[in-house]
This record gives C-alpha cells, structure tokens and sequence, in this order.
C-alpha cells in the first residue's frame, strides 16, 4: 500500500461559512453525472518569482478574481490532472497511484514553462481536499470523488514570456458514469484532424490540447459516435488516442499492441496499469505502432477480438464499432470482450480495496 509522505508546504484550513445544507447535497449526488456537480471545498496555493510556493490554504469553493490581461487568457499557460477517490468497504477512502499524477503533473508544468509543485505536496493537496468533502461520495454504484488539480498563469501582461505568477488549486466533483449512451460498447470516428504533432505538446495535460479536440468530437457526436479517435500528424495513419483516452488491441494469439509513448499522446496511469495486470494475465504486451488499415483488416479476418479505451474518467471502456470516410467495421460481436471485462475488474476491485494490492497503488487516507 502506497504511503503519504509529509508535504514541505504547511497549509491553512479556513471555516466554510455556508456548506450546502444535508438534503441539497444528497440531492446532488443522487444521481450526479459526470462533471457537472461540485463540492462545498477547494485547496489552493500561489507562486511567484519572490516567495515560491506560499498561501497554502483550504477553503470555500468560490470564484476566481482574474485580471483581463491575466497570461492564462492570452497565452494558455495551463495545465492540470484528473484522480479518484474511492470510498472502500470498510468506510475509509483511497487514492489511486497519485503520486504518478503528481509526476505527470510537473512534467507538463516542465513543458508549457511553469513551476513545478513539490510532489508530496500535490499529494497532500488532494489529501485535503478529499477530506473537506468526504462526506460528498454519491451513493450510485461504482460512484467517486473526480478530483481536478490544476495551475494556470495569474500574472496580468501582455507578451509572449512566461509568466511570473500562477495559482494551483484543487477542486472535486462527485461523479458517476462517464458515457451517457449506456451502450455496451462504444463507436469511435476516425477523425481527418490531428491531435499533436512530434515536438508538440501532446504528452501534456493542457487545456489546449483538449480544445483542438472539441470540434473533431463534436463531429463524431453529430454522426451519431461516442468518441473520435486520432492518427499521426505525420502520415495519417498509425492510431494514436481518443479524445481523452489511451487504446489498446487485443488479438487471438494472446498478445496486446497499446500505441507507444513517442511524446504525441498522453502517458495515461491507467495505461500504465493496465500494461502490469495484462502480463500478470500472461499476455504478451507490445507498446508499437497499430496503423487504421491494419486494425480494419485485423477485425475483419478475427485475428483481432477485442479494443478498449482507457482513462481515469472511464475507466475501461470497450470499442465495438469504427467508422470513418474510409473505414467502417466492427471488432468481434460489437460487444465488450472477456479480456476487456477481465482487466476492468481487476483494476477496480484493487482501486475499491476488494483485491490485494501487490504493487502499493492505493493510497489510504484514513
């Protein structure tokens, strides 16, 4: 079981003066979707040049106050993480691997020019956050805590240099299912449009990666998908991701291709996991490029009997069907596959505290 160590950063918790009553809130998280509810609570900290990282505190979830020329509007200096907390059978709750989102974290900080956060402090952080709002865990099956850590640049100037000033601030938001279709499998579009780019920002978590996707996956919604699933810049052919997820492909000789790490997508840490639990299934795992023609022509001849995506937001999702100007083929039945189901339960009987936890990846918080 993974452990917490002491943040260098001391932080103030301040007395909310309104928490939303008992009835409200249970109301709320009834039922509450996927990011659209949030809690009564938010932890922040600030940076400059002079002090570092100073004014740690806890305190009411409330608005922002931002100059009009505040670098973040003008220059999209942003970055942020998505987590869980889990309540576990026995009533305490749990992080998922946070440290990894902490490292993940600076390595974006590192890449659009901004401090990196002390990692046990970004732990910490979400820590403390869970704790204000524990009492905001929806009742739904298989419901949790979305926890979103996020900086972004405060200083207010207008010129193209980093800026001198930013705000870290966590906030959570009870959350159910992420797909709304209830479909057992999902449909994808292959999208014309690119993602990243080699040298870009595509293994980020930027805001201004996710807003290159909104209208190719607006696209997809509208010709009546799930999801779009992005190619390289370069060729347009090998399969990189979905909108906000990693993919993976699963074939009838007891092997698994996930695209690599070649610095355009996302180093999801559900990815990451997911790679262990399948070799521990005794597959053969490859991180390789997967060209569209050959996943067309995989599940046409079977060869190919399974494709999921994955993230922290939903977790394991299988792919059933792709269509694109191009394309157009199911994979297996159309369908969520024994392996998909397999691994999904594996990994979220150890986020719930229901299986052992042989590599230390759930983090008690009481």
């Amino acid at each position: 079981m993974a452990t917490l160590a002491e943040s260098p950063i001391a932080f103030e918790t301040l007395t909310h003066p309104a928490p939303t009553p008992t009835e409200q809130r249970e109301a709320r998280i009834a039922e509450p979707g996927f990011g659209t509810v949030f809690t009564d609570h938010m932890v922040s900290i600030d940076w400059d040049e002079v002090h570092g990282w100073h004014n740690a505190k806890v305190g009411p979830l409330e608005a922002i106050p931002l100059h009009p020329a505040s670098s973040v509007l003008h220059y999209a200096q942003e970055i942020f993480e998505g987590l869980k907390a889990y309540r576990l059978d026995d009533g305490t709750m749990a992080l998922f691997r946070p440290e990894e989102n902490a490292r993940r974290f600076n390595a974006s900080a590192h890449r659009l020019a901004m401090p990196e956060l002390p990692e046990e402090t970004f732990v910490e952080a979400v820590r403390l956050a869970v704790e204000a709002d524990k009492d905001w865990f929806p009742p739904v099956d298989g419901g949790s805590l979305y926890i979103r850590p996020f900086m972004f640049a405060t200083e207010h100037f207008l010129g193209v240099r980093p800026a001198k000033n930013y705000k870290f601030l966590v906030i959570c938001s009870p959350a159910g299912n992420y797909f709304k279709s209830g479909a057992p499998a999902v449909s994808v579009w292959v999208s014309d449009y690119t993602r990243a780019a080699p040298g870009g920002t595509g293994a980020a978590k930027c805001g201004g990666n996710y807003a290159a996707s909104l209208v190719p996956t607006k696209e997809a919604f509208a010709l009546h998908h799930d999801q779009t699933v992005f190619l390289d810049a370069a060729e347009h052919k090998w399969i990189e991701e979905l909108g906000g997820m990693n993919l993976f492909f699963v074939f009838d000789d007891g092997s698994m291709i996930t695209p690599p790490l070649s610095g355009t997508i996302l180093p999801g840490i559900t990815r990451d996991s997911l790679i262990t639990l399948a070799r521990e299934e005794g597959l053969a795992v490859r991180e390789e490029r997967y060209s569209i023609d050959q996943w067309q022509a995989d599940a046409a001849s079977g060869h190919l009997l399974e494709t999921f995506a994955c993230g922290t937001a939903a977790v394991v999702t299988p792919v059933g069907t792709v269509a694109g100007r191009e394309h157009n083929f199911t994979i297996g039945t159309g369908g969520p596959g024994q392996l998909t189901g397999r691994l999904k339960q594996r990994l979220v009987d150890i986020q719930r505290g229901k299986a052992a936890d042989p590599h230390g990846w759930v983090m008690k918080l009481d």
